[in-house]
């Protein structure tokens, strides 16, 4: 009988005291409690004669294969012939052919835009002349102002006149303050209503519009 037989029927046998104990367990309690006594009783004494019956042994394990036969070494392969090295010559570079750069593209000229027509020659113009001499000489003593006196103003203003056409000063401008107000502003009264021009003529000799050149003035108490 095999180990593993054994062992089996050593289960079984565990198995069935584990059930008798069981059973008296519960015998035992319905003998106390005084529950279905002869019940008990009756099956107790079943299972006293009932026997546990051994189960079949196994099928006996086949046999062992047999041992592994040697297998016969295999065929010795000869080892190929080395290689023959081929010296192959390698081919021949020619160099590289220079790349020629394309021609540079031809310069475009642009015209240059005509130039402007000149200006019109601007008018030929005479200046005016005085027909009274020095303008200072149409100042006397008695033209200084009287504010001037008291405040012991003197001075030289400069100013420039306008001529028109008539030969008259149609306007007076101090270019240069003799630093006093009375001063200034009784030159310019005094030469507009004195001096007398021949007035300035265009390129066509017609009278016409100037301006005087700078005429100073001078202003000294005596």
């Amino acid at each position: 009988m095999s180990y593993a037989q054994r062992r089996q029927m050593s289960s079984n046998r565990t198995a069935a005291i584990i059930v008798v104990a069981l059973i008296h367990i519960v015998l035992g309690y319905a003998i106390v409690t005084g529950l279905a006594y002869n019940a008990v009783k009756e099956k107790l004494e079943e299972l006293k004669v009932v026997n546990v019956e051994e189960e079949p042994p196994p099928p006996e394990e086949p046999p062992p294969p047999p041992e592994d036969t040697p297998l016969p070494p295999p065929p010795e392969i000869s080892a190929p012939p080395p290689l023959t090295r081929i010296n192959i010559p390698s081919p021949i570079q020619s160099p590289p052919t220079p790349l020629t750069p394309p021609p540079p593209p031809a310069p475009v000229y642009t015209p240059a835009p005509p130039a402007p027509p000149a200006p019109p020659p601007a008018p030929r113009v005479t200046q005016p002349k005085s027909l009274s001499g020095s303008l200072q000489a149409q100042f006397s003593a008695d033209d200084y102002p009287q504010s001037a006196i008291e405040n012991e103003e003197q001075g030289t203003v400069r100013i420039v006149l306008t001529i028109g056409p008539n030969g008259r000063a149609t306007d007076c401008a101090v270019v240069g303050s003799s630093g006093s107000r009375a001063l200034d502003s009784t030159t310019c009264r005094i030469a507009k209503a004195r001096a007398r021009y021949e007035p300035a003529q265009d390129s066509s000799g017609n009278p016409t519009t100037a301006k005087t050149p700078t005429i100073p003035i001078r202003w000294q108490l005596q």
